[in-house]
C-alpha cells in the first residue's frame, strides 16, 4: 500500500517561512509528478507547485518568486519551502503523486492527509 505523510505546517507571522515535506512509503515501482496543492476555507483545492521526475517545475502566479519545490528521488520526498508568507496563503496544504505501485500495472494518483498553514497579519 502507498502511502503520503506530510509534515511542516504550523502557524507563521507574515513574512516568515515555512518548510513543508511529504515521503512517499510502501510498495512503490516509481513516481512521476508530485506536487503541493492548498484549500482555503470555501475555496477550490488548487496547484501551488509540482515538480517532475527530471525536475522540470511549475508554479502557480500566486507564489512564483517566493515558493520553491524540490524532490529527492532517493527519499521519495518533496519539499516545498515557502518564503514572504502571507495571510492570503493560509490554508490546508496537500501532497499529491503520480505513483505506479510495484504490484501494478498503471500509474495511480495517491493523496497525503492535509497540513494546516496558518499565515497571521
Amino acid at each position: 500500500q502507498v502511502q503520503l505523510v506530510e509534515s511542516g505546517g504550523g502557524l507563521v507571522q507574515a513574512g516568515g517561512s515555512l518548510r513543508l515535506s511529504c515521503a512517499a512509503s510502501g510498495s512503490i515501482f516509481n513516481i512521476k509528478a508530485m506536487g503541493w496543492y492548498r484549500q482555503a476555507p470555501g475555496k477550490q483545492r488548487e496547484l501551488v507547485a509540482a515538480i517532475t521526475s527530471d525536475d522540470n517545475t511549475n508554479y502557480a502566479d500566486s507564489v512564483k518568486g517566493r515558493f520553491i519545490i524540490s524532490r529527492d528521488n532517493a527519499r521519495s520526498t518533496v519539499y516545498l519551502q515557502m518564503n514572504s508568507l502571507k495571510p492570503e496563503d493560509t490554508a490546508v496544504y496537500y501532497c499529491g503523486a503520480n505513483i505506479r505501485p510495484r504490484y501494478g500495472v498503471s500509474w495511480e494518483d495517491y493523496w497525503g492527509q492535509g497540513t494546516q498553514v496558518t499565515v497571521s497579519s
